[in-house]
């Protein structure tokens, strides 16, 4: 659902709100994640974007990763300021140390190609300008995803503004509500605009429970650092994360390289995505300087064993060298494709490799590269694919 609210044309600059509510529809659903929409869709958008002109998208138990993925890529191209509500439940890939928001067919065993990668969401919002994008969680962890949060190893990067709760899960048999977003959404129903920190500090008061961490972060000059509510509150407060400044003279590669193989997958996204959107703002997109960070962010999904946004992101490198006019002989596009191919075939989920297999086809077709017979081995592998049945 898509609504957009104008004003009488005094304002120019519209922002948008993305409402995503998830948990799993079976007995892994820890949270009534969707019971928050009512709530908010009786806002005016207005309040929910901080701005006189508004567009809301809503995603209600959304069922396909790739689907939210490019509902946020959307929604973060989007020049004006950004706002995104999310409520549902964070679960951790014990294979990859990496934490995930569970969609609506998650299950224990289909994590990994059901659940959307903590990491995707962040990378996407680290290409925006810093300070025009915040986000506002209200979310329930598993308990390996619990340890997780406690331990400090949660997110959303830099130059993004956050407030948000996080809660253990709940008792057996029974399921969490979303009451620190409620919160937000009575005090707009009854018309006060207070600014979020304000908002932040009541909800947190009054949803409990008292073993939540509850984040606030705010964004302004060159880094992030903890808002104080404005009265007492007994609130954990969990210190903004170290910050990477993009500065020319500075070589970010070893903190990255460090950051991947230690396992902290998801930081060393975003530093990449934070250094590829300072060169896009400064060269321009398609530059070397640009396509440089996206091969970067490229080869970081590959060690984060993630195949499919490797895959992604490498036929991005190879399509904008073919928009910038290289040959499709040239050895960095030829490169390109080759490890967009090879990663393809590393997909293990039929549905994912089915999604991605038409574009890179179409690749393979403008850049058949120096081993013979790579077109062909695509279509033996979608023949194949023909016969495996979809992951439940």
């Amino acid at each position: 659902m898509v609504i957009t609210q104008q004003d009488n044309g005094e304002q120019t600059v519209t922002g948008t709100a993305l409402l995503l509510a998830a948990a799993p529809a079976n007995k892994s659903c820890l949270i009534d994640a969707t019971s928050v929409l009512p709530a908010l869709a009786a806002v005016p958008p207005s309040a929910l974007t901080g701005t006189a002109a508004a567009t809301v998208v809503e995603l209600a138990d959304p069922v396909d990763p790739q689907t939210v993925l490019t509902r946020i890529r959307t929604a973060a191209a989007a020049p004006g300021p950004l706002v995104l509500y999310v409520t549902g439940q964070l679960h951790l890939d014990h294979r990859q140390r990496l934490l995930h928001l569970a969609l609506a067919r998650t299950t224990p065993s289909t994590l990994r190609y059901t659940a959307l990668p903590w990491h995707w969401l962040t990378g996407e919002l680290a290409l925006r300008r810093p300070d025009t994008t915040t986000m506002v969680l209200d979310l329930v962890a598993d308990g390996d995803a619990w340890g997780q949060v406690r331990g400090g190893g949660f997110g959303v990067g830099p130059g993004v503004r956050l407030f948000g709760r996080v809660s253990p899960p709940p008792p057996r048999r029974s399921t969490a509500v979303p009451g620190y977003l409620k919160t937000y959404a009575s005090i707009w129903r009854n018309g006060h605009r207070p600014p979020l920190a304000h908002l932040h500090a009541q909800a947190a008061g009054e949803a409990g429970p008292g073993d939540a961490v509850f984040l606030a972060v705010d964004g302004g000059g060159r880094g992030s650092v903890p808002v104080a509510p404005p009265s007492p509150v007994p609130v954990p407060r969990q210190e903004a994360a170290p910050v990477v400044e993009a500065r020319p003279d500075a070589d970010p590669h070893p903190a990255i390289l460090a950051a991947a193989q230690s396992g902290r997958h998801g930081e060393a996204a975003a530093i990449a995505a934070m250094w590829e959107s300072t060169a896009l703002r400064t060269h321009g997109a398609g530059s070397p300087e640009a396509l440089h960070w996206l091969e970067v962010r490229a080869d970081l999904a590959r060690l984060a064993q993630d195949p499919g946004r490797s895959c992604e992101l490498w036929m991005a490198a190879a399509s904008a060298r073919l928009a910038r006019g290289q040959a499709v002989d040239t050895e960095d596009v030829e490169a390109a494709v080759d490890r967009a191919h090879h990663q393809w075939e590393q997909l293990g989920d039929p549905a994912q490799a089915r999604a991605l297999a038409a574009s890179l086809t179409r690749l393979r077709r403008a850049v058949p590269g120096r081993r013979p017979g790579a077109l062909e081995a695509i279509g033996r592998r979608i023949s194949a694919l023909e016969h495996v049945p979809a992951t439940p």
